[in-house]
């Protein structure tokens, strides 16, 4: 079993796993046991009520966060023509089609999301082994198989964050960084459970907020009371 760190080892000190903490005490307490040398991120993770194996309890979309994540975030964009040029114009880092699918192919991976007209999805599609399993698959459920690319570069830049529950039906997904005031990872954190809730599938029966807990990049879980988040 890993040993951990003096630091971690005094931030656990300072929360109680058994207590489920106010959204604004959950806050205060990852910030103060965000001990590192750098400017930790701040993780939002939710356990919802679904059955992940169910094709009709899938959870999964993106969010715009209203103060970002904190982020550089790098895009790249799979088009042609005067969609190219607006994808450049809009503050893509890459831009391409089939030159940037070989690239990938021959394994570099350099980016944080990709975006894609439709038009180029059957060049995209041959990626799907490489991009799938990394979470980097244009997907029009995202809003990142679009002919508005201007408008998904923007949003992705400014803070849109994606999210999908894994196998065990866990949402993990980035709310900021520790330096950020205290507002801004708590309406941050509000938006994403708000999403969350909206995109509850109509099969899912029982609680559906199971649990949620906010941690920073080195510091422990802290639980959250997800009653007063949606209040």
């Amino acid at each position: 079993m890993a040993v951990r760190g003096k630091r971690y080892q005094e931030a656990v000190k300072l929360v109680d796993r058994q207590h489920l903490y106010s959204p604004a005490e959950a806050i205060d307490l990852v910030k103060s046991t965000a001990k590192a040398r750098f400017d930790e991120t701040v993780e939002l993770a939710v356990k919802l009520g679904i059955d992940p194996k169910r094709s009709d309890q899938q959870v999964r979309g993106a969010v715009a966060l209203p103060h970002g994540t904190g982020k550089a975030v790098r895009v790249l964009v799979f088009a042609k023509g005067e969609k190219a040029k607006e994808a450049e114009a809009a503050g893509a880092d890459f831009v391409g089609a089939e030159d940037m699918a070989e690239k990938i192919q021959g394994g570099w991976i350099d980016f944080d999301v990709a975006v894609s007209t439709p038009d180029m999805m059957s060049v995209v599609g041959r990626l799907g082994r490489i991009l799938g399993p990394r979470g980097l698959m244009p997907n029009p459920k995202t809003g990142t198989v679009t002919f508005e690319i201007e408008r998904a570069v923007k949003e992705i830049k400014a803070g849109k964050v994606e999210y999908r529950a894994d196998k065990s039906g866990i949402v993990h997904v980035t709310i900021g960084k520790a330096s950020f005031e205290n507002e801004k990872l708590l309406e941050n954190m509000a938006v994403v459970v708000d999403a969350l809730v909206k995109a509850k599938p109509a099969a899912a029966k029982g609680t559906y907020l199971r649990s949620v807990a906010l941690s920073s990049t080195m510091g422990p879980g802290i639980r959250v009371n997800p009653a007063q988040i949606l209040s």
